[in-house]
């Protein structure tokens, strides 16, 4: 495990050696556990502040997301979303074919395990809101805002 500080508060990331399995922020960090430095979580912690500064807008990391195959579906499609973009949860919904809807899409979408970098945050509601994010409204609102300023594009 690694704890970060950044312009969102702390970021916590953690690891099983091979892959990285979490990437909290916030209130969603409930683990108490010794840091260990691997080779992998430094250059997990590489990249997470090389995208706070600006200098990286897609992370090239060993992943091991668990979940239903339904939620891994929507965090898959959650990678294909474009830095600086957003869709909404009904796009989202759309992306995975999912006969349960938008409200299925955002329960799994909110019980991504690797935020940030399985980019949840770009989702929002259809009418242009934020909807939810387990980190907290303030948090997404500058995960957007950066990837926005950064990217050089315009929300949708």
């Amino acid at each position: 495990m690694a704890t970060l500080a950044t312009p969102i508060g702390p970021v916590r990331l953690i690891g099983n050696g091979e892959v990285l399995v979490g990437l909290f922020t916030g209130e969603e960090q409930g683990f108490a556990a010794e840091p260990r430095a691997t080779p992998l979580l430094q250059e997990a912690s590489r990249q997470v502040e090389a995208y706070f500064a600006g200098g990286l807008s897609a992370f090239d990391l060993p992943l091991r997301l668990d979940g239903t195959p339904f939620q891994r579906r929507v965090w898959d499609a959650l990678m294909t979303i474009p830095y600086g973009a957003t869709i909404s949860y009904k796009q989202l919904a759309g992306l995975v074919a999912s006969q349960a809807g938008f409200r299925a899409v955002g329960a799994a979408n909110g019980r991504n395990p690797i935020s940030i970098i399985v980019p949840c945050h770009r989702v929002i509601a259809h009418d242009g809101k934020l909807g939810g994010y387990g980190g907290g409204l303030p948090r997404k609102r500058w995960l957007l805002d950066h990837e926005a300023a950064h990217a050089g594009a315009r929300l949708i």
